[in-house]
This record gives C-alpha cells, sequence and structure tokens, in this order.
C-alpha cells in the first residue's frame, strides 16, 4: 500500500500543479541559461506562472520572457512578496540559503525551520527525507516534533507515512564506538515515541537500503547526514530532488539547491502544495 500510494504521488502532484497554475516566485542570484530555461519550461508546460526575482540586468543579459522582478536582495524580497499574498508560492532558487531561511524566519516569526524534501531514487521512487538542513535535527526532540510535523504534511498528501529511523550502525555494532551506540539508542527511542504519537515508524540501523522498501519517510541520524544522503542521491547516485518544502501552515516556502540548476519539478511541487493549502483553507472555513 505504502509502495503504491508513492508511485502514484508524482502523477498527483503534477495534476494539482497543472489545474492550479499558481503565481510562483524563484528566487534568482548568478542566473544562468539553464536555470532560466527550467523556469520557462514549468512555465510551458502549465504548472505555473513563474517569476523572477533578481537582477533583471543580469536576467536581461541572458534572457527570458518570464516577468522579472528588479532586486539586488531576492532572499528578502522574495520572503515579502509570499508574505504580502503576491505570490502563492516561493521557490528559493540560487538565492542564498542563510539570508532567504533568515528572513523568512525574522517574518514569520520562527524560532526554527524545518524542511522535508522530496527526492526520487535512481530507478524513480519518490520519498521524503528529513532532517536535511545541516543545523536540523541534532537533538532528539527535534527529531521527534520533525517527525510529527512531517507526517502530518505527508498526510496532505492522502499519503499515510511509515517512518524509517536511520542510525549509524547495525545492532551487532554495540560497543565498538560511543557515538555510534548512542546513535543507535537514540534511533530506538525515536521510533518507539512516533508509534506512541500514533505514528508508523520502525528503527532499521543503518540499513537505509531495507528502510525504502517499507518507508516513505526516510529519518537520518542528523541534519549533515542527511544533507549528505540528499546531495548523494540527487548529484551523484542518478536520482533527483524535486525540493525541500518549509514545513509551516500558512505559506509555501520549497527550499532548493544551487548546485543542481534545474527548477522545473520545483516549481511544478511548489504549485501544487498551494492548491493543497487553499482546500485546507476551506475546509478550516
Amino acid at each position: 500500500m505504502v509502495n503504491n500510494a508513492m508511485s502514484a504521488l508524482l502523477g498527483a502532484i503534477e495534476i494539482r500543479a497543472l489545474t492550479n497554475r499558481a503565481r510562483v516566485a524563484i528566487g534568482i542570484r548568478e542566473p544562468t541559461p539553464k536555470m532560466l530555461e527550467s523556469a520557462w519550461k514549468a512555465q510551458e508546460k502549465g504548472y505555473a506562472q513563474v517569476v523572477l526575482v533578481g537582477n533583471q540586468k543580469q536576467i536581461d543579459e541572458i534572457g527570458t520572457e518570464l516577468e522579472v522582478i528588479d532586486t539586488d536582495n531576492p532572499e528578502k524580497t522574495l520572503v515579502e512578496l509570499l508574505v504580502s499574498k503576491q505570490i502563492d508560492a516561493a521557490i528559493r532558487g540560487t538565492a542564498k540559503a542563510s539570508g532567504a531561511l533568515v528572513c523568512l524566519k525574522k517574518i514569520l516569526g520562527l524560532k526554527k525551520v524545518y524542511r522535508l524534501a522530496l527526492l526520487l531514487t535512481a530507478d524513480g521512487k519518490p520519498f521524503f527525507l528529513a532532517p536535511v538542513g545541516i543545523d536540523e535535527g541534532n537533538t532528539i526532540a527535534d527529531k521527534l516534533h520533525m517527525i510529527t510535523l512531517g507526517a502530518e504534511y505527508i498526510r496532505r498528501f492522502e499519503i499515510e507515512p511509515a517512518v524509517g529511523v536511520i542510525s549509524g550502525g547495525r545492532i551487532g555494532d554495540i560497543g565498538r564506538d560511543r557515538r555510534v551506540d548512542r546513535t543507535l539508542a537514540e534511533g530506538e527511542f525515536i521510533a518507539n515515541r512516533a508509534v506512541e504519537r500514533g505514528i508508523n515508524a520502525k528503527h532499521y540501523t543503518i540499513l537505509i537500503e531495507d528502510a525504502i522498501k517499507e518507508s516513505n519517510f526516510i529519518v537520518a541520524p542528523d541534519g549533515i547526514s542527511g544533507n549528505l544522503i540528499f546531495r548523494t542521491i540527487a548529484f551523484l547516485g542518478g536520482g533527483d530532488g524535486l525540493g525541500a518544502p518549509v514545513l509551516m501552515d500558512d505559506y509555501v516556502f520549497v527550499d532548493t539547491s544551487r548546485a543542481g540548476g534545474h527548477f522545473t519539478k520545483a516549481i511544478m511541487l511548489a504549485s501544487a502544495l498551494a492548491d493543497l493549502n487553499k482546500e485546507r483553507e476551506k475546509e478550516i472555513k
């Protein structure tokens, strides 16, 4: 059931994006033809009305038919556009991660930012991954909160989360290294606490290859290892990353890596998430 629901996820996201065609802004620094072409492709496919937020002179030197909002501070402008509802969703694009997330926290009054990445394996299987920020998920409480928020977010796609908690070794490795012992103990504890919260979760030790067979939400030992998993899959392993939505209720902000340079799928995801937000707001009213 888990695999069947996840295999249909990308199709459902695409349909929502095509139906919604949200106004999606993307942050631009040091534009390249590949980057602008990927943004144009998203609009051409009908996923969104795409707005480029960056230095207009640099963008015009390459050339594009997309709308451009001229700014030398795309990180701040992007968040301001989002909060003022001038756009339906925002994508970091190639704007600076630290600047964009700091602005997001400051303007929205967030103490922490939690992100949930959507990835594809080399054979095209989608799954969610957290933590992916190098400063995220460094405590047990943080990881449990992230699992709870992530599970709620996944359910918005009408998918029941199955959490695979990863640690630093096999059970048989206990005693070899204190740090490994600690991650194993934490992994077992976190999985058990998640189950107590009504979330389907299991500790798979270091065996991520087993976890991916049964889980749709992989939880790494910490943000550094999560970021490495993301980069290995997306940039070395033949997989792909669609983006990492910030887990919040009222706004859609999809974080992306600057290294990839292609944002068509991230724009599709952002447009679909904006549609889900509209549905949620109607249900609340």
